[in-house]
């Protein structure tokens, strides 16, 4: 599960990034993206081909949902039901996307049935680019809500030690791919989701209060001292 994560980087830098064209939407710096806010996604333009950065609210509704009420329980799209699942094979087929993250965060229940947070990031500093399906929703009033979800599959490694389930974290060449800049066929893409290389992320624990959504500030990242050793998982914040 991903129910959390973090983007602090500046806008120009991750449009730069993701070679995105067109105009940047402007957000503020995130240390605690939660479900139902908005944050940026990176789509590609049917018309042009251009890859474009967009606001999305996190939380997939179908097209087909009669209300938006149930976007809050599809933040995340299990990689292993994603071409059967209603809510998403649509998506999945038509409708993918690129989230940018610089972490995401999960939580470790331990022996005593505490729960610890931990950050997770990339070993050489870089953005994440998680998969993710998006979807547009029309309400009776004409309006359209777009929305998404990000895609998460077993964990492995030391990740694992964590929790079982981690989002899909794609590596630059297969973002083409994803995106539908390239043709390929559903097996293809789904052979895309696997979990990263364990040896390529790093994880630390961090401060119990990055589980209130009203806590967003670079504190959060600060290495907590007081949380009790996971076997076998390295502390090694980058």
């Amino acid at each position: 599960m991903c129910g959390r994560y973090l983007l602090h980087r500046p806008n120009a830098e991750i449009a730069a990034y993701f070679g995105v064209a067109g105009p940047v939407p402007n957000w503020p710096p995130s240390f605690n993206i939660a479900p139902t806010q908005q944050a940026p996604v990176v789509r590609r333009h049917p018309e042009t081909g251009e890859r474009h950065l967009d606001m999305l609210q996190w939380g997939l509704v179908p097209y087909w949902a009669k209300d938006a009420k149930g976007g809050a329980r599809l933040i995340n799209a299990r990689a292993d039901g994603i071409r059967q699942k209603p809510s998403f094979r649509e998506a999945f087929r038509r409708r993918r996307c690129l989230v940018p993250m610089d972490g995401f965060y999960e939580w470790h229940q331990g022996a005593d049935g505490r729960k610890q947070p931990y950050a997770a990031a990339l070993r050489d500093g870089a953005p994440m680019a998680a998969a993710g399906l998006w979807e547009g929703w029309k309400a009776e009033d004409g309006t359209w809500l777009r929305t998404y979800s990000v895609v998460t599959t077993d964990s492995a490694g030391r990740q694992a030690k964590l929790h079982h389930r981690m989002p899909v974290l794609l590596p630059r060449a297969a973002w083409p791919a994803w995106l539908g800049e390239r043709e390929v066929g559903e097996e293809a893409l789904a052979a895309l989701l696997a979990p990263l290389d364990d040896s390529l992320l790093a994880f630390w624990p961090v401060q119990p209060r990055v589980g209130k959504v009203a806590e967003n500030d670079a504190g959060l990242l600060e290495r907590y001292g007081d949380a009790p050793p996971v076997e076998g998982l390295m502390d090694d914040r980058p």
